[in-house]
């Protein structure tokens, strides 16, 4: 997954693309400051963490843009997210989200708020690419 972001990297050196080519070497740097924390070489799950975490950002700095109505702002980050999402896996759908919440209730048999823990570990394990704030309300909302 490296190797395809310096592809890209140099692709957009080529074309003069200067938006993706800041974004890209956002990105790189990203990887090499977790790199060098890890102190190894990151694999593609690494990678696709590191990739996540960047998204989640320019989502929290989307939200907080629209409280001001910085619509230019909030643009530039979805461009940004778009970019971003062309290296991270197709998402888990609600439905499939669902369907494994489904399976944990039935093996936990939660009774309430406070078994929320357990069922998200449970389905942490099941799903490793699903939006976990979405996971997070769908179980509350079966809890209550």
């Amino acid at each position: 997954m490296n190797a395809q972001i310096n592809e890209d990297l140099k692709v957009a050196m080529k074309n003069q693309d200067k938006f993706t080519l800041s974004v890209l070497r956002m990105l790189k740097s990203a990887l090499q400051l977790e790199s060098i924390s890890k102190k190894h070489e990151l694999d593609d799950n690494e990678v696709i963490a590191v990739l996540k975490k960047q998204v989640k950002l320019r989502k929290d700095s989307i939200t907080e843009f629209a409280k001001f109505a910085k619509d230019d702002k909030i643009a530039d980050l979805e461009k940004e997210i778009a970019i971003i999402d062309k290296y991270l896996p197709q998402e888990a759908s609600k439905e499939e989200i669902e369907k494994v919440i489904d399976e944990c209730f039935s093996i936990l048999k939660p009774t309430s708020i406070k078994d929320m823990g357990q069922v998200m570990k449970e389905v942490t394990k099941k799903l490793n690419n699903a939006d976990m704030a979405l996971v997070s309300k769908l179980v509350k909302e079966k809890l209550q």
